[in-house]
């Protein structure tokens, strides 16, 4: 089967075949080092590079290319006209080299999806020639089957040049989801979508900015295909003046420290990266590990589950093999995975698992060896859906989760909530334009072997933030008012270690509106281990004036809601870990008096008799647990 080509081979797809289509099986990374018969690294083309080369620059070097990379996530983020970027920081920005390699990105924003910006430059580069660009270029792509992710995520990415003209050396790019770029759902949540054209425009590699002057016909198809342009081309524009921020700091330490020069350092950066990975791979002991996790469904065919599988073998050589045969074939609706997304699912994963603070760049690339196959929820054929891809990545995390806490018990997470999204639209009477708004609100984190799961937490989305809804600026900017935003009680999985709580939010019409939602978890509860129970399930559902309630399916669009209705939203929480009789009665209680816990389920669940002041009775606990662990 194919591979992929030799670093010095490229540009061009880091997985491609000799025809540049997509490659079922990636050996990432792409080589950016020999080996010799001693185990020593050496950069291609030049000497052997010490591990560090000056300390101190070095390590000035990395930050400087770190700062760079977060000052454009802020300016992307604070130049946004949408709420949604606004508040929750989805965006991402990277610096890469020329050669296709990611060389570090912003650990402030979604850095899940770096690596989708790698794929995206890969793809870049097959399409539009290195020798052709110039100076003031700025590319944008969003093409899931060409290195993307879905519709709504515009990656751009602009060439950096040295100050003699030559290059371009690096290039600079930032993504965020973009508020609306057509297809049959407003708000770029396309949950009923079966296929890529119902999602929204598809933007193959094009130039936005040719030598730094605007592609007007492009800027102008952006906007036509936009019900709501005006947001739409602000979210462009804000991407475009991150790239540029970083495009300014990469050509300052250019000039600082010489083409050559700043190249040595990254290129030793990436060697001590890939150090690390496999240093902490090799602790991990040597075999075969299995791990999956369960969909509730697509959204076209509800009572129908979809699995992601994954087989893990480490060799004790620092390498880590995953293999997803097994996973289902690709699904009807909008669950599938773009290959790039399925990637930056697993690197994270992995490198979450091992060691977080490890760099994010080419070097947590090497060591992996990796089988998507194809036609799969993980690698699917076009023109599949891919809208809703974070459900079956957040399910290829969890099972590599699965399979890796078998070989570490002592590090073992139990399973989490999922992100619940949602767009609502509408018009005010009188307005000149409708209103649309995206939002999403976080499940809790599975408990893990030391503590307890966080609460409402974008661990595989945001890279451990929260992003509870902010009711301020969205009451203050949309026909809206916000009734409750707080903590599910009992939602967290009860073990040993509690499930983090997932969240109940109550958003009340003040006008008609129209509602596209997308979640999971509601039917298949985040599950517990050893012996831990599991999470709470989530639900959406709408109140109306008169009491009456509807309940909404996993993934629905086009629901209606009237002026006066509640939309109400609930998140599912983490799995627990351990036996919940096992918890120290002394937490349950504390549980209690914060509201975390009922005193029911605290009786129920991990046998602890809370009394009406809120101590805890001791020899009724006692009796209770001994009955319950004879009844388990």
């Amino acid at each position: 089967m194919p591979t992929c080509a030799p670093a010095d081979r490229r540009p061009r797809c880091p997985h491609a075949r000799s025809d540049d289509s997509w490659s079922a099986i990636l050996a990432y990374g792409v080589r950016i080092a020999r080996v010799d018969a001693d185990g020593l690294h050496h950069a291609p083309g030049r000497e052997t590079l010490p591990l560090v080369l000056d300390t101190v620059t070095a390590e000035v070097v990395r930050n400087a290319l770190s700062v760079a990379a977060q000052e454009a996530g802020v300016v992307v983020v604070k130049a946004s006209h949408s709420t949604f970027i606004q508040e929750s920081a989805d965006a991402s920005t990277a610096v890469l080299d020329a050669r296709g390699r990611l060389i570090t990105s912003s650990t402030a924003t979604t850095l899940m999806h770096s690596a989708s910006l790698r794929e995206s430059l890969a793809a870049l580069l097959i399409d539009i020639p290195l020798a052709t660009m110039q100076p003031g270029d700025v590319f944008a792509q969003n093409d899931p089957f060409k290195g993307g992710i879905h519709a709504n995520d515009i990656a751009v990415l602009r060439p950096v040049f040295a100050a003699d003209g030559s290059g371009p050396h690096y290039f600079a790019g930032t993504i965020i989801h973009v508020a609306d770029i057509g297809g049959g759902y407003a708000g770029g949540v396309a949950a009923t979508a079966q296929d890529m054209f119902a999602e929204g425009l598809i933007l193959p590699p094009t130039r936005l900015y040719r030598a730094g002057e605007p592609e007007t016909v492009v800027w102008t198809i952006l906007a036509n295909n936009s019900r709501t342009p005006d947001k739409v081309l602000g979210d462009i524009r804000a991407l475009v003046s991150g790239v540029n921020v970083m495009a300014r700091r990469i050509e300052e330490l250019m000039e600082r420290y010489g083409v050559e020069g700043l190249a040595a350092y990254i290129d030793d950066y990436l060697l001590y990266t890939e150090t690390r990975m496999r240093e902490e791979l090799r602790l991990l002991p040597a075999g075969t590990y299995r791990g999956g996790f369960v969909i509730d469904s697509d959204g076209i065919e509800p009572d129908k589950t979809y699995d992601v599988v994954v087989e893990i073998t480490l060799p004790g050589d620092g390498s880590i093999h995953l293999d997803f045969t097994g996973t289902s074939a690709q699904a009807k609706g909008a669950i599938n995975a773009s290959l790039s997304q399925a990637l930056s699912g697993v690197l994270f994963a992995v490198r979450c698992f091992i060691d977080h603070t490890i760099p994010m760049n080419e070097g947590c690339f090497t060591p992996l060896v990796i089988n998507f196959p194809r036609g799969t929820l993980v690698n699917p054929n076009p023109p599949a859906a891919c809208g809703g891809r974070i459900v079956t990545v957040t399910a290829a995390m969890e099972a590599i989760v699965d399979a890796l806490s078998s070989a570490r018990p002592d590090q073992a997470l139990a399973s989490s909530g999922i992100v619940h999204l949602y767009a609502l639209s509408g018009r005010v009477h009188g307005a000149p334009s409708p209103w649309l708004v995206m939002a999403m609100d976080f499940g809790g984190l599975g408990a893990r072997s030391m503590c307890d799961g966080p609460d409402a937490t974008g661990a595989f989305v945001l890279g451990g933030r929260g992003a509870v809804l902010q009711v301020e600026p969205f009451e203050a900017q949309y026909p809206v008012m916000i009734e409750h935003v707080r903590a599910r009680i009992d939602s967290g999985g009860p073990g040993e270690h509690r499930g983090g709580l997932g969240i109940d939010t109550a958003i009340r019409m003040l006008s008609d509106a129209e509602l596209v939602v997308r979640g999971d978890r509601m039917r298949l509860a985040p599950t517990g281990r050893k012996g831990g129970d599991p999470g709470g399930r989530g639900y959406w559902r709408s109140q109306h004036p008169d009491g009456t309630t509807d309940e909404f399916a996993h993934r629905q669009s086009h629901i209606r809601l009237a002026d006066g209705d509640v939309f109400m939203i609930g998140t599912s929480g983490g799995g627990g870990l351990g036996s919940p009789l096992d918890r120290d009665p002394t937490a349950v209680a504390r549980d209690v008096v914060e509201g975390r816990v009922s005193a029911t389920n605290a009786r129920d669940s991990y046998g602890v008799i809370i009394d009406g002041t809120g101590a805890i009775d001791l020899d009724a606990t006692v009796a209770r647990r001994e009955q319950m662990r004879h009844g388990r």
